[in-house]
């Protein structure tokens, strides 16, 4: 099996290279190894594959952090299948010099020469705790997006000149070029499918209309939510261009495993340990709950794993449909020998007399033995 390289190391960026840098690292490395740049070289493809896996993981910050933590093993799905291009807005502006309109339809980013284009949708992977998930909660996120700029209002021209129309296409946004008996709609590499051309160019934003801002947003979790759940937040997402629709925030729900809880659906599991005595007597023990100290009546006679049902004491159902229950599973324990004392070992032994059941040490043969020997 081939040793997967640093991600940091793919992308040629330092450890602390913030979301600019790593995006400007894949842009470079995307259209350096393109395969229509690169054809028929195998070796060209897998550093392509590379940097989009690479950047796939460093471009969320939730897999970076794992990543940080953890390396490779800290993230999954990081192979170039389980890309997601919705987490880059401008995953088309990198690569659609190579694909045309065709690589827009697929991704949604078609260009919009000159018009307005839509922004694209975030994704954010939420975790909570088991508690959390039962009641509800809320959590403040912070997200990098793409912004409109402020300075040029997302016209991307500094001064009040319109922008030209492409001389290369025409402000058709594609040229045209014959392949044999094909002709090939690609992409204009002048004006990057704009149809136009902004002859002075934002400062802050580059002629880009956009710029990277980090917003806080507040998201309420509603109780009754489960590892999977996904929440949307419309209007989160990032900016349009030449003002397009602003895309939507995706808030995937993950739940931390709890110490003492398991949880299926609506249900709490939990196990409770009782003495041999409690199981044989009975007894009223006190456990833990979400929902607070609660107590199980355990009858006489109780066996290894019974379970008892404590109504309405598990999570909220989502919607509000009542609660689920918290059921408690019964462990009956064996005490160690070492940690009985002579006085309850020696009830026992008495107990085993009364039951006809000989066990190691028998008082009665403890006594014969010394009657032997005086």
């Amino acid at each position: 099996m081939a040793i997967k390289r640093d991600y940091y190391e793919v992308l040629g960026v330092a450890r602390g290279a913030n979301q600019q840098e790593v995006k400007t690292a894949y842009r470079r490395l995307a259209i350096q190894f393109h395969p229509d740049r690169n054809p028929g070289d195998k070796e060209a493809e897998d550093k392509f594959k590379e940097a989009a896996e690479a950047y796939t993981v460093l471009s969320d910050p939730n897999q970076k952090a794992r990543y940080d933590r953890f390396g490779h093993q800290g993230v999954s799905g990081g192979g170039f299948g389980g890309f997601d291009p919705t987490t880059f807005g401008d995953f088309a502006d990198i690569l659609g010099d190579f694909f045309g309109v065709g690589f827009g339809d697929i991704f949604g980013a078609r260009r919009g020469r000159g018009g307005a284009q839509p922004g694209a949708d975030l994704r954010y992977r939420l975790t909570i705790e088991l508690e959390e998930s039962a009641f509800g909660t809320e959590k403040t996120l912070k997200i990098p997006r793409l912004e409109t700029c402020p300075t040029c209002d997302g016209s991307g021209s500094q001064g009040d000149a319109p922008p030209e129309t492409c001389t290369a296409c025409g402000g058709h946004g594609q040229v045209r070029m014959s392949q044999g008996f094909f002709t090939v709609a690609r992409t204009c590499p002048q004006c990057s499918g704009e149809g136009t051309i902004i002859t002075d160019p934002c400062r802050e934003c580059s002629g880009q209309g956009r710029v990277e801002r980090e917003r806080t947003i507040e998201v309420k979790v509603p109780a009754g939510v489960e590892t999977g759940v996904r929440l949307r937040l419309m209007g989160e997402g990032e900016h349009g261009r030449r003002g397009g629709a602003t895309g939507d925030l995706y808030v995937d729900i993950a739940v931390e495993p709890h110490p003492d809880f398991a949880r299926e659906g609506p249900h709490i599991f939990s196990e409770l340990e009782i003495s041999y005595s409690q199981a044989v007597l009975g007894a009223s023990i006190e456990v833990d709950t979400l929902h607070g100290p609660q107590t199980v009546d355990i009858p006489p006679g109780t066996h290894q794993g019974e379970t008892f049902r404590l109504r309405g004491k598990g999570v909220e159902r989502l919607g509000g449909r009542g609660h689920g229950d918290h059921v408690v599973h019964t462990r009956v324990l064996v005490p160690n020998p070492r940690d009985l004392t002579e006085e309850q070992q020696d009830l026992l032994r008495q107990l085993a007399e009364l039951d006809g059941k000989a066990v190691r040490g028998d008082k009665k043969v403890l006594d014969r033995v010394r009657d032997l020997f005086g």
